[in-house]
């Protein structure tokens, strides 16, 4: 694992730039090609440990910024830490209270894997789940989100939810990822808003 590490070109990179992870460059890529974020905004990052992709925010926005993750992880400047889940109704009074205005959520959040591969994904989506019922619940409306998930036979169950919670929904691979991987993610802008609900028949003709 440490050999594969060494070896990795975008890891030296990273390491070299200042930056806590490879993880960097994926934001970096995607935010260039799909631009989410204007320079006023407030964003939270969900599963931010160790916090890279928290950096590329700071140098992106001016606005807010707040990253949540199960584990500690050493701050970042500008940068406001919870320690916790961001399942727990009581992280999520905390962001209410410490961002009234939450314009942009991101997540490169991944479950520890198994290695069986059906069951990993199942649990992927799981928590893709978890933090698209977040977004619902702070994300103001015609917000952005952009979410790691993993290409698999539940990744249409997953991009068809976010789809009937934003206007536009788009899936997209980045350079930056291993060879071989199949993490994709989820750029999905103008959240409709919390209210907003689909009728029985509605939701049968989306799905």
């Amino acid at each position: 694992m440490g050999s594969q590490w060494t070896k990795d070109k975008v890891y030296i990179k990273a390491m070299r730039e200042g930056y806590r992870s490879r993880a960097a460059y994926k934001l970096k890529e995607i935010i260039s090609k799909h631009p989410v974020l204007w320079e006023s905004d407030n964003v939270i990052d969900l599963g931010c440990a160790p916090g890279s992709w928290l950096q590329v925010l700071r140098e992106s926005v001016s606005g807010d910024i707040i990253g949540i993750d199960l584990n500690y992880f050493p701050p970042i400047e500008g940068v406001t830490t919870i320690i916790g889940s961001f399942t727990d109704p009581v992280v999520i009074a905390n962001v209410r209270e410490k961002m009234p205005v939450v314009n942009v959520i991101v997540s490169d959040a991944s479950p520890k894997l198994s290695g069986h591969k059906s069951y990993d994904q199942a649990v992927a989506i799981g928590l893709n789940e978890d933090a698209l019922s977040f977004a619902i619940e702070v994300l103001k409306p015609s917000g952005n989100m952009i979410m790691k998930s993993f290409e698999g036979e539940d990744f249409p169950f997953i991009f068809k939810k976010m789809q009937k919670h934003f206007f536009s929904v788009k899936a997209y691979k980045t350079k930056a990822s291993r060879k071989g991987s199949t993490e994709i993610y989820i750029i999905a802008k103008k959240f409709k808003g919390k209210e907003f609900k689909l009728d029985d028949e509605e939701q049968e003709e989306e799905w």
